[in-house]
């Protein structure tokens, strides 16, 4: 194979890879000094655009390369790029790595015999890239890639740049921040509607008729190639992941877990069915919620979808009326990082604790929690102890 045609498909996408919204998040941790860097995550959430961004605004020869395009699957990944190599080429891209066969391997000698290369990698499956890894732990540094914030939405919308806050600036100064954020956007309320329904991936700057589908199309891949490719699950098991979906979807409330009953019902074991929970929750599908306690347990209590985008394709799939308290809960869990759920209020998140609801929610449930907070389905706040649902889309994150 002629490396020539790798250089016009390259110098193709470059050129209409648009850059009028960039995730500098992203972006900036492809542009570190780090040899070698793996971006992860689900599919759809824009980590080939990252990649090529980050490619337009190099000043040196590079060279792009997709694992899913047929004509890298009839060359062996050291020999092209040592071809590159001696063509003076030092910054080398590969999208989707995890459908290369053994590219771990590969990516090892190619970072040991090249000691001046960056490279830059990609895969959607979490799952594979992370047990991966450990044949590269000295040499690779993993950066996952999330589904977008509500503020990105609103960059994208707006064409600006917006504040990121602290969890502690938003806990101490909620209402002085969503009244300045309401009066400079006024139509920022119904955005964030916007937002549940079309705004955790960036397809839908394409257009939001064709979204749901999209998404739709997306999840399915996940489960009918990126599962049984890299798992050795058998076609038949299959089944149990759209099962699984459709219990989640049908239950409309967050789907309560019992290991033994859904290990009859699907006719498994329990150990085969901790593993198929561990898989579709690494492949993004879902998020599985913990009881907060001091011992770890893998047994999740409840499952939510892993952004509201997913839950509204799915219901729509399904033609199933979504709850709303399902849709902010699964907003919360979502924006923050570590959460639990909680015997007091629902969540839990760094030791303060948080009832979420609509405008109406009173304090009743968290009335002797000094360190409680409702988190309410409104456009702005006067009381600091009410924080507005859709302010905690602007977390920072690292």
């Amino acid at each position: 194979m002629n490396i020539d045609y790798f250089f016009r498909k390259q110098e193709i996408l470059l050129r209409n890879t648009s850059t009028d919204f960039v995730r500098q998040t992203y972006l900036m941790a492809m542009e570190s000094s780090d040899r070698l860097i793996a971006l992860i995550g689900a599919r759809g959430v824009g980590k080939t655009t990252v990649l090529l961004q980050y490619l337009k605004k190099l000043d040196t020869k590079m060279l792009y390369l997709s694992a899913d395009d047929i004509e890298f699957t009839n060359v062996k990944m050291y020999d092209l790029v040592d071809e590159f190599y001696a063509l003076g080429g030092r910054v080398v891209v590969i999208d989707e790595i995890h459908r290369y066969k053994n590219w771990a391997q590969e990516v090892k000698n190619i970072y040991d015999s090249f000691p001046d290369l960056t490279m830059r990698i990609s895969g959607s499956s979490m799952l594979n890239i992370l047990y991966e890894k450990f044949d590269l732990s000295r040499r690779l540094v993993v950066k996952e890639m999330k589904s977008m914030q509500f503020v990105e939405y609103l960059e994208s919308k707006y064409g600006k740049t917006l504040s990121r806050y602290s969890f502690e600036e938003i806990l101490s100064v909620s209402n002085v921040l969503s009244k300045d954020l309401i009066s400079k956007y006024p139509s920022l309320f119904g955005d964030f509607r916007e937002y549940l329904k079309f705004g955790a991936y960036p397809f839908y700057m394409e257009g939001i008729d064709s979204y749901s589908e999209k998404l739709f199309n997306a999840l399915e891949k996940i489960v009918y190639e990126d599962i049984p490719s890299l798992h050795k699950i058998d076609y038949s098991h299959l089944s149990f992941f759209n099962k699984l979906i459709f219990k989640v979807v049908a239950s409309k409330k967050p789907f309560s877990v019992s290991i033994a009953a859904l290990s009859r019902e699907f006719g498994i074991t329990e150990p085969t069915l901790y593993t198929y929970l561990d898989i579709v929750e690494r492949a993004s599908i879902f998020k599985f919620m913990r009881k907060m306690s001091k011992k770890v347990s893998k047994k999740p209590q409840k499952i939510l979808f892993s952004n509201t985008s997913i839950l509204y394709a799915y219901a729509e799939k399904f033609d199933i009326e979504v709850d709303i308290g399902t849709v902010r809960e699964t907003f919360f869990t979502t924006a923050v990082d570590t959460v639990y759920y909680s015997d007091i209020g629902d969540f839990v998140v760094n030791g303060y604790v948080f009832e979420v609801g609509g405008k109406n929610k009173s304090f009743d449930q968290i009335k002797d929690i000094d360190n409680g907070y409702l988190v309410v389905d409104v456009d702005f706040s006067t009381n600091e102890r009410k924080i507005p649902l859709w302010l905690f889309g602007f977390l920072s994150v690292s």
